[in-house]
């Protein structure tokens, strides 16, 4: 999972990232390339791409070209909106006519709460985008295209059952929009960065950490993202999450801490970094960048 850079057209309240239009950190070029090294090197199957906007990136297009060329699946974390912005018009059918898995925020399927959360307008222009891939195949049967959305709470609560709120997107969005999509991935508001200021500044930062404890499930342990992921920051260090990336806390092994490692180093059976905000991952029904892990669980058994 390669982060590409905190450029972004949205100021999401809950983003553990703290992207902004006015962040003007962003990936070289040299490190896309390596990445595209890296790839082949190790192997990889699947190039997860996040931000920001990693649409916003100069390189985006090329990077997943070339990955694409090398047989690699490639995930696009979209936040919807980008596709409607000026010079990105075109942005929906790239991704479709290179196969590109669409992972598309949607914090709610109501106006109210996700303008509320994501900023005025901002559920219109997500409808809109939902629709634009709808018309190219995302979502639909039979297509090869896969659309998949991302609920997060509004504030300092655990998601609910992930199946439950996926059948209510599903008929709701149907109803009112039409809009089809693959499924949901119900994720945890993680406490640092911008989410982790906002519940300082409410006081509630504390209560959220002792819920998360309080509903800690050893068994999520299985299948935390962590232990299957890469994850790579703008300036090519490795991290063993997007949350610990954001707080800083690179991977325990000190002989391989940046992609250019990962050219003749394997990371298989490295120790992983943790802190308390792990319990934001394995806290109910586990948290992940492919949602809910007790589905995760009752699919293995």
């Amino acid at each position: 999972q390669v982060n590409l850079g905190y450029l972004c057209n949205m100021s999401c309240v809950h983003c553990h990232v703290a992207a902004s239009p006015y962040r003007t950190e962003m990936m070289s070029r040299e490190l896309v390339e390596l990445i595209l090294k890296v790839l082949q090197a190790q192997n990889i199957d699947t190039l997860d791409l996040t931000g920001g906007a990693p649409e916003m990136h100069d390189d985006f297009k090329y990077l997943v070209v070339e990955a694409r060329k090398l047989g690699v699946k490639v995930i696009d974390r979209c936040n919807l909106t980008i596709l409607m912005e000026e010079g990105f018009e075109d942005t929906a059918q790239f991704l479709a006519d290179n196969g590109v898995e669409v992972v598309a925020s949607l914090p709610c399927y109501s106006l109210e709460n996700v303008d509320k959360q994501r900023g005025k307008g901002a559920f219109d222009d997500s409808i809109l985008g939902l629709h634009k891939l709808n018309a190219l195949g995302y979502g639909r049967a039979d297509t090869g295209l896969t659309l998949n959305l991302v609920y997060n709470p509004q504030g300092a609560t655990l998601p609910p059952n992930q199946q439950m709120l996926e059948a209510d997107y599903k008929r709701e969005l149907k109803e009112h929009f039409n809009i089809e999509f693959n499924q949901l991935f119900a994720l945890t508001n993680m406490p640092i960065q911008r989410f982790g200021a906002v519940l300082l500044a409410k006081n509630e930062f504390h209560p959220y950490m002792d819920l998360l404890k309080d509903n800690y499930d050893a068994g999520n342990l299985k299948e935390v993202m962590c232990r299957s992921t890469i994850s790579v920051n703008w300036l090519g260090e490795l991290f063993d999450c997007d949350f610990n990336q954001q707080l800083e806390m690179p991977v325990p092994n000190k002989s391989r801490q940046h992609l250019r490692d990962l050219l003749t180093q394997n990371p298989t059976g490295d120790d992983i970094a943790i802190g308390d905000h792990c319990y934001g991952c394995t806290a109910g029904q586990g948290s992940s960048c492919g949602g809910a892990l007790e589905d995760e669980k009752v699919s293995v058994a």
